[in-house]
């Protein structure tokens, strides 16, 4: 009888944990907090090792919190073009518990990279490219919108910047939610699960993306979950639905422009090609309102209306049958 009692105990225990811990990304609204560190600093001196501790103030019920957290920048590309290096911020538990962050040990932070006027669009963009996701797919990762009041320490100086951002939860939480892990090394994508990867490529699709390698884990982790391989991709920066200033064309794919879409799918049965397809238009009205949802964000209305008719133009391709087969049926890889 107290064996049952302790096991009711501590299970009781862990569903208010994992409750409180969900509470991070269960709420949407934009979460307001302020940071503050150098950009040299970070940038320069930081790596997988050495970080750097500041305190991170949030707003939630109706109070500015405290909490101390390390930082590191993180990516090899915008660490060296960024002006705000991308983050990756840890938490200790016992700083975190009780609070909106327990149970998030790592969590990155996505920032604006340039100084340019549409830098906090090119975050709504990026952000929305994850909601898309959601949509259609279970295996994805969880994120939360902030805006951001940064404090940059500059030499003798500081200078403060009103950016928007985004929190996006660590790969081992989205594996644990499937009672799966998190693995790195190399596996084909022809030997993963292959419903979630015709929708992983029709997404990267969707939005634009070559900048990935499901087989490398650029830009992206894999899942093991039932001695099946999931992928999980992030990081959409570069790809045409953001259409920022600094992405980088690979011409090798034979595309002009980032905003030019390449399907980088393997072949797959045509019936589960067309299942996917049929999957996605179902839902169009949905993808549509995630954009639609997100006008108010946007700074630049051209930038809005830009992200609205690349999405549009996807769907456009979707619902005719001879620009199906030619952009995305004709290109699957063989190798």
């Amino acid at each position: 009888m107290f064996f049952l009692l302790g096991l009711f105990f501590f299970a009781s225990i862990n569903a208010q944990v994992e409750q409180l811990s969900d509470q991070l990304f269960e709420d949407q609204a934009p979460l307001k907090v302020k940071l503050s560190y150098s950009n040299q600093v970070i940038r320069l001196e930081t790596d997988d090792s050495t970080l750097i501790k500041t305190n991170l103030s949030y707003w939630h019920q109706n109070k500015w919190n405290d909490l101390e957290v390390s930082l590191r920048a993180r990516g090899n590309f915008r660490r060296s073009k960024c002006y705000f290096p991308p983050i990756k911020m840890k938490i200790k538990n016992k700083k975190a518990e009780g609070t909106l962050f327990e149970g998030n040990k790592n969590l990155k932070l996505v920032v604006p990279c340039l100084l340019e006027e549409e830098k906090n669009d090119n975050i709504i963009q990026e952000f929305i490219a994850y909601k898309l996701y959601e949509k259609i797919s279970p295996y994805h990762f969880k994120t939360r919108r902030v805006d951001i009041e940064f404090k940059e320490i500059k030499n003798s100086k500081t200078i403060v910047h009103n950016i928007k951002g985004f929190l996006i939860e660590d790969d081992k939480r989205v594996a644990d939610r499937f009672e799966g892990k998190t693995f790195e090394r190399y596996i084909h994508p022809k030997a993963m699960d292959d419903r979630t990867t015709v929708q992983n490529a029709m997404f990267q699709f969707m939005i634009g993306n070559t900048d990935f390698s499901v087989a490398y884990q650029h830009n992206g982790k894999l899942l093991y979950i039932d001695k099946k391989i999931y992928p999980l991709p992030y990081d959409f920066d570069l790809c045409g639905l953001v259409d920022a200033s600094y992405a980088i064309v690979n011409s090798r794919l034979g595309i002009k422009s980032v905003k030019d879409r390449k399907y980088r799918g393997f072949k797959r049965d045509e019936s589960l090609m067309e299942e996917i397809r049929d999957q996605i238009l179902s839902n169009k009205s949905a993808f549509i309102q995630i954009v639609e949802a997100q006008k108010p964000q946007f700074e630049l209305p051209t930038e809005y209306d830009s992200t609205l008719s690349y999405l549009q133009s996807f769907f456009d391709i979707l619902e005719d049958e001879d620009q199906f087969d030619r952009q995305v049926i004709q290109n699957m890889r063989t190798r």
